[in-house]
C-alpha cells in the first residue's frame, strides 16, 4: 500500500499551523508541538528543511516562531511534500535515483507512471488555503461492488 511517511504527514499538518496564523505574526514551535501533538526535535528538522526551500521564514528573539513566505493560497501540498519526501515516485523504477531497466518491456511501467502523475497533480491543485477552507476534496465515486462466489467483485476483478 502507497503510505506518505511521518515527516510528509507532520510537515503539512505544520504548515497548516503556520498557515492559521498568517498575518498575525509568528507561530512558535511549541504551539505547532502541542496542538499537532509531534515532536519540537522532529518538527525542528522538518521546519528547518521548508525554511531552506523559502516555503516559512523564522524571526529570532521573544515573539519569534516561524511565518509563511507567501500567501497560503499560493503554497501548494505538492510543494511542500517535494521538499520533504521528494518526488512522487509509485515503484522503484520511477525514482529517478534507481532508473528502470526495464522500461521498454515492462507492462506496467505506464500505469505507475501515469498514477505518481495524477497523485503529483492533485496535490499541487490543494493549497494551504485550501486547507484552511476546509475545503471538499473531490470524491471520487466507486464501482458498485457484486459478490461473486464469496468474494467481491468489482469491475469484473476478483479481490
Amino acid at each position: 500500500m502507497l503510505r506518505l511517511s511521518t515527516k510528509g504527514q507532520y510537515g503539512v499538518r505544520a504548515m497548516y499551523e503556520i498557515a492559521r496564523g498568517y498575518g498575525r505574526g509568528p507561530i512558535t514551535i511549541k504551539e505547532i508541538s502541542e496542538r499537532q501533538d509531534v515532536s519540537v526535535a522532529y518538527l525542528e528538522q522538518i521546519l528547518n528543511t521548508l525554511r531552506k526551500a523559502g516555503i516559512i521564514s523564522s524571526v529570532k528573539g521573544p515573539g519569534g516562531g516561524y511565518v509563511l513566505g507567501r500567501d497560503p493560497d499560493s503554497i501548494s501540498i505538492g510543494a511542500i511534500l517535494r521538499e520533504l519526501e521528494g518526488p512522487v515516485a509509485i515503484t522503484s523504477c520511477l525514482d529517478p535515483k534507481e532508473g528502470c531497466m526495464r522500461v521498454e518491456g515492462c507492462v506496467t511501467h505506464l500505469l505507475w507512471k501515469s498514477l505518481g502523475e495524477n497523485i503529483e497533480a492533485f496535490l499541487d491543485k490543494m493549497t494551504l488555503q485550501d486547507l484552511l477552507n476546509g475545503s471538499q476534496f473531490i470524491e471520487v465515486p466507486r464501482r458498485e461492488t457484486k459478490k461473486k462466489a464469496g468474494k467481491d467483485v468489482s469491475a469484473g476483478i476478483g479481490r
